[in-house]
């Protein structure tokens, strides 16, 4: 729509040809040099302001910067903005203000030349676009691999120390990989201390952004947008050092496990740790945690933290980067330091608690954990001295004896599964004992596996939680546990009669 001003004469007299050749001659010469040389020039031309706004990272180019929000809402709302000109140009919206004293002709021919010469720098960087993103992945795979020095050289030798990894997935990736190439606008130049590389590694969108320690949330902005409007999962990690780049790629995959149209985006630290480790005593539980995990060095432990928090071994395998095959074995291996059958539910809660518990406050609580001197035992609860008596006898099957008898956790285990009829816990009690497979649980109940669905979807509507989260199932089944008053075994469900309720 053209704005106001229609009179044909400007602060300096009629508009004619020759000002449209001079027009075009500046507008190509600022184009010549950035997008944003451009938009100044065309902002300065109609003596208003001038933005290019693109519906997912808002305003790419504002002259004043000012204008920027005005421009955005004008793009998503012309009719708002009567006197302002608004035309497409490369995947956005130009938009013009003109001062009122600026002839209509003038302002529709800056419009229209400026447009035109977006588009052209548009096709330009599509060319290029293609060596762009195969240069990213290679950037991204040489950071996974370690080479954390040689992609800081290739960014032109920025003082980088962090990254942020965001990992997303879902059926229109190639699509959004395009979309969010354009709203973030990648450069390998250090700019705002901060620089984007994305990439498509195994079928997935990768962001990866490497900063100098601090996040400014833009990149998290964009990848929320582009996966509401593309319907993707994703999940997030971060910021950690470089080095710790692999680390970040394999939490991002966890936590994407974890995301559900209702919340499409999930970070790392949202997950894996248990509502429920805040309310333990910290002394022994901390020492207990030290304790059982001692056998097993740090890869060890994070590989056994991202299989707990994806709820199965393909998952584990998919986010770590490893065979199937090969984290099975180490499982098994895990499980052997551990003494430990991590094929029991209630094994895997308490390991859960062991990965996310708090470090021992100082070296001597952690060589207490070992002698388990009395003293320090009673210091954090008095009914745990005989399990702390030393490192042989802390073990995963049983906690601390007394940290889930405080009524801070009662409390917390009744809010959580209170008021559950007596067939959805026993249902869910054994659903979550066969680690959420529903067709052996079914067996075991004995009804129909539509049935059983039918009331896991009645549990995750009276608890308020996403049974298909791991770790939220880990916190059910020890809150079921903390609660339990009778047997809440397959043969106490109450039976109706009939093909759905037989009986054993």
């Amino acid at each position: 729509m053209m704005g106001t001003g229609t009179t044909g004469h400007g602060p300096n007299g009629p508009w004619d040809a020759r000002d449209g050749r001079d027009t075009t001659g500046r507008l190509l010469r600022a184009a010549t040099g950035s997008g944003a040389r451009l938009i100044a020039e065309a902002a300065t031309l109609v003596q208003g302001w001038a933005v290019l706004a693109d519906p997912i990272a808002g305003a790419v180019y504002s002259a004043p910067a000012a204008a920027a929000a005005d421009g955005v809402h004008a793009a998503a709302a012309p009719h708002d903005h009567p006197y302002s000109v608004q035309l497409p140009a490369a995947g956005a919206v130009l938009v013009l203000a003109p001062a009122p004293a600026t002839p209509a002709e003038h302002t529709g021919h800056v419009a229209a030349t400026t447009a035109a010469l977006l588009e052209v720098r548009g096709q330009r960087a599509a060319e290029l676009r293609g060596e762009q993103m195969r240069l990213h992945t290679t950037l991204l795979r040489l950071l996974l691999a370690g080479h954390a020095d040689a992609v800081v050289d290739a960014l032109g030798g920025g003082a980088y120390t962090h990254v942020t990894v965001y990992r997303l997935t879902g059926e229109d990736t190639p699509a959004a990989h395009q979309v969010l190439w354009r709203a973030v606008r990648p450069t390998l130049t250090p700019h705002a201390d901060a620089c984007t590389l994305l990439g498509r590694l195994d079928g997935e969108l990768v962001v990866a952004e490497v900063h100098r320690g601090s996040d400014d949330g833009r990149i998290l902005r964009l990848v929320s947008r582009v996966c509401e409007r593309h319907g993707l999962l994703a999940g997030m990690a971060g910021p950690l050092p470089l080095a710790e780049m692999s680390t970040a790629y394999c939490d991002a995959a966890a936590a994407r496990h974890s995301a559900t149209p209702a919340h499409r985006i999930v970070p790392a630290d949202a997950i894996g740790a248990p509502r429920l480790a805040p309310l333990l005593p910290v002394a022994p539980y901390a020492r207990w945690a030290a304790a059982v995990l001692r056998p097993l060095d740090p890869a060890q432990q994070h590989l056994l933290l991202v299989w707990l928090r994806t709820g199965s071994k393909p998952s584990a395998a998919e986010a770590l980067g490893l065979s199937a095959g090969t984290v099975r074995a180490r499982i098994r291996e895990a499980a052997r330091l551990l003494d430990a059958d991590l094929e029991d539910a209630t094994v895997r809660a308490h390991l859960l608690l062991a990965l996310r518990a708090p470090a021992p406050a100082d070296s001597d609580a952690a060589a207490d954990a070992a002698s388990g001197s009395a003293a320090d035992a009673a210091s954090g609860s008095g009914s745990g001295e005989a399990a702390l008596r030393n490192a042989g006898e802390a073990r995963l099957e049983a906690l601390p004896g007394g940290i889930l008898d405080t009524g801070a956790v009662r409390a917390w285990a009744g809010g959580l599964v209170d008021g559950l009829e007596p067939r959805l816990r026993i249902a869910l009690i054994c659903w979550l004992r066969h680690h959420a497979r529903t067709a052996p649980a079914a067996t075991e109940l004995h009804v129909h596996r539509t049935t059983l669905t039918t009331w896991l979807h009645q549990c995750a509507d009276h608890l308020a939680q996403n049974l298909a989260d791991a770790t939220v199932r880990a916190e059910i089944h020890l809150a079921l546990r903390i609660t339990r008053c009778g047997r809440d075994a397959p043969a106490d469900l109450p039976r109706r009669g009939g093909r759905t309720y037989r009986r054993a």
